[in-house]
């Protein structure tokens, strides 16, 4: 599956999937817990393959972050939770990310991605190896 299918959404804990369109909007299903939510055009969604991560010298889209987590963590969860000290937190991510930007980057922005990245994982959706491949296709 693509990050272009999965979302969050503004105000609504964890990640969802699209499943269809609506007249109104559209309906998504929780990563979580798999219940079904309607979400009107007014709500802030945002789509994971349109997330960056701000760096010194770029934008480095989210799926690149993931990879990197991915490749850190031999495919596993992370080894630090979401809910660590901050100082923890930004260690673990330059660890990661070593030129992340530390001014524009926050530890709930960090916090997020960790929470994003096991959701992800637990659920076996990190195959970016045949969605970047798709990508270059087109």
């Amino acid at each position: 599956m693509s990050l272009s299918k999965i979302l969050a959404i503004t105000g609504k804990p964890g990640l969802y999937q699209l499943v269809t369109q609506t007249r109104a909007g559209f309906l998504a299903e929780s990563l979580t817990d798999g219940k079904k939510v309607n979400v009107n055009m007014r709500s802030n969604v945002s789509m994971l393959n349109e997330i960056a991560i701000y760096t010194y010298t770029q934008e480095m889209p989210l799926r690149e972050v993931f990879a990197k987590i991915k490749d850190k963590e031999n495919g596993e969860k992370t080894t630090i939770s979401h809910k660590a000290s901050k100082k923890e937190l930004e260690s673990y991510f330059s660890e990661v990310l070593p030129d992340y930007d530390e001014d524009r980057v926050y530890p709930s922005d960090i916090k997020k991605v960790i929470r994003w990245y096991n959701t992800l994982q637990e659920k076996d959706l990190l195959q970016f190896e045949e969605e970047k491949a798709s990508q270059e296709e087109e």
